[in-house]
């Protein structure tokens, strides 16, 4: 797995890429350090499976970054980490297209586990951001168009489930789209969740009924 890790303080890099080793043991973390070499990176690294950028960077205004960031890379999961906490800025930057919000004061694991929900296609708000104060839950979300999604799966996770229906193994899987074991077994997981199946033989059922085999 790949990881773009674009943040303008070293510090804050350096003490984020333990956590994201937690994700996948073997990822592999690419560094930009503002908006321009973020950019470039896309361009130049080789496929990246997942984007965390700060929205506060260097070489173009937040939200806009975000936006152009989601309108040349719209296959590749982007998630935003911040030390904003304002609730408008969060809806902005979901409706500008990222997948999850994570602030920098959440804990490891929060963190993983929003990598984790993007990855397999789902959008992570920390809800006590977007709650009003002494409300009992958050608001729900503004619903955001991510685009290339068909029967609720992502481009990513079609291509893995086609492989599956070829019969072929979580580890053939992973050689053939360049992609961490661990990588392909969260894919699986969430397709078989979103297509409501409990293994590999209904998921092939379901992918020949979706026109894919």
């Amino acid at each position: 797995m790949r990881i773009l890790l674009a943040d303008d303080h070293p510090l804050f890099r350096e003490g984020v890429k333990p956590v994201l080793h937690k994700l996948d043991e073997g990822v592999e973390i690419v560094e930009a350090i503002d908006y321009p070499s973020a950019f470039e990176a896309m361009r130049t690294a080789g496929e990246i499976d997942l984007a965390l950028l700060d929205l506060n960077m260097p070489g173009m205004a937040s939200i806009e970054g975000i936006q152009k960031f989601r309108a040349s890379f719209s296959d590749t999961p982007l998630i935003v980490l911040s030390a904003a906490d304002r609730t408008e800025e969060i809806r902005q930057v979901l409706a500008a297209g990222a997948m999850g919000y994570i602030s920098k004061a959440s804990a490891p694991e929060v963190i993983v586990s929003a990598m984790r929900l993007v990855l397999a296609g789902g959008v992570y708000a920390p809800p006590d951001l977007l709650a009003p104060r002494g409300s009992a839950a958050a608001e729900p979300a503004p619903a955001v168009n991510h685009g290339h999604r068909a029967h609720g799966l992502t481009e990513r996770q079609i291509e893995v489930l086609r492989l599956v229906a070829q019969g072929k193994s979580n580890r053939q899987i992973a050689d053939e789209l360049h992609l961490t074991e661990g990588t392909v077994k969260i894919h699986a997981a969430a397709i078989f969740r979103t297509l409501g199946v409990s293994n590999r033989i209904e998921a092939t059922l379901a992918a020949q009924r979706m026109g894919l085999t």
